[in-house]
């Protein structure tokens, strides 16, 4: 009898659910951390305009997000390490289906902590609106997938937990850092600026910063959103092709390079928004947006209302 994917997908998914609610650092990255992020960002600069919790919300989803790309490269070696991998294997089952449970079922958990944080920020934290919720949604899906995917393709080329996390840590800190989820882009040189460009973090983080101040521009959001599309197209297919079940299938070194090569789409995003400049304008319209006081904060003006030259 043939088997069917999607019966196959689905039947891993709601596996792969109940195995990831029994992961302490999947529930770190993906509702605890953020929340820390949320409450202690609000202390610090969350004052003077009702806008600035909803920029703040913005990064932070974003942090929730990303989440899944820690949790689940770590899942899947401690899998393949432990023999579990090995047991999936057994069934009629390809590394597609397995890899796409994956990212399947981490959107459908991270879709409970954004709602959780959104509200947390409406009625705990007195956020001004909601924002543009619709945009905001589908950043949250496309993101989900595509640092799920990226997530897979580490847990892909790496060998051991130890490697994993390493690996892991290096990558972690660029999103975190470089991307304007913790630190406004706003507030970098210029050269910095340009760099961020490149990192696939910064098109989650400002689609997420501009959808949550209901300041997404059309032009601009599509630009973000086929970004990562192509990025969780390639981040996949590279994954799907190098997936190994068994820990005795060490994957050589040269082959690392895989994980340069799902940055391909965000390499030639990042050099055509470098050559127009449009997102580092958007990025500081929207601070100047945020930045004004509460009463000035109420009238919303239209961003980018004078075409590039």
């Amino acid at each position: 009898m043939a088997s069917n994917p999607i019966s196959n997908t689905w039947s891993l998914t709601k596996i792969r659910i109940r195995l990831a609610m029994r992961n302490k650092m999947f529930l770190f990255f993906s509702l605890l951390m953020p929340l820390i992020f949320l409450f202690l960002f609000v202390m610090l600069w969350g004052k003077g305009s009702p806008m600035k919790i909803n920029f703040i919300l913005g990064g932070v989803l974003t942090l929730t997000v990303m989440g899944g790309f820690w949790g689940l490269s770590v899942q899947l070696v401690s899998f393949r390490e432990q023999g579990i991998l090995r047991r999936f294997r057994l069934a009629p089952l390809g590394s597609g289906p397995m890899l796409a449970s994956s990212i399947v079922a981490n959107f459908i958990l991270v879709v409970p902590f954004v709602f959780f944080e959104m509200v947390v920020a409406k009625f705990i934290l007195h956020m001004a609106v909601w924002g543009n919720v619709p945009a905001i949604f589908f950043l949250v899906m496309v993101g989900s997938a595509t640092f799920s995917a990226f997530g897979l393709v580490v847990a892909s080329v790496t060998n051991t937990m130890q490697e994993t996390q390493i690996i892991n840590q290096l990558i972690w800190m660029v999103f975190l850092f470089l991307s304007g989820a913790t630190i406004p882009l706003a507030v970098f040189p210029d050269w910095i600026k340009r760099i961020t460009l490149f990192s696939p973090a910064t098109y989650l983080a400002v689609g997420l910063q501009s959808a949550a101040t209901d300041q997404v521009v059309g032009a601009e959001f599509v630009t973000e959103a086929v970004a990562l599309v192509l990025g969780l197209l390639v981040a996949f297919e590279i994954s799907r092709r190098i997936f190994r079940w068994e820990p005795e299938a060490k994957v050589p070194t040269s082959a690392k390079v895989w994980v340069l090569a799902a940055l391909i789409p965000f390499v030639i995003f990042g050099a055509y928004e470098n050559y127009s400049g449009k997102m580092l304008k958007r990025v500081g319209t929207m601070m100047s947006f945020i930045d004004r006081p509460s009463g000035a904060a109420a009238a919303k003006p239209a961003p980018d209302s004078q075409p590039d030259r």
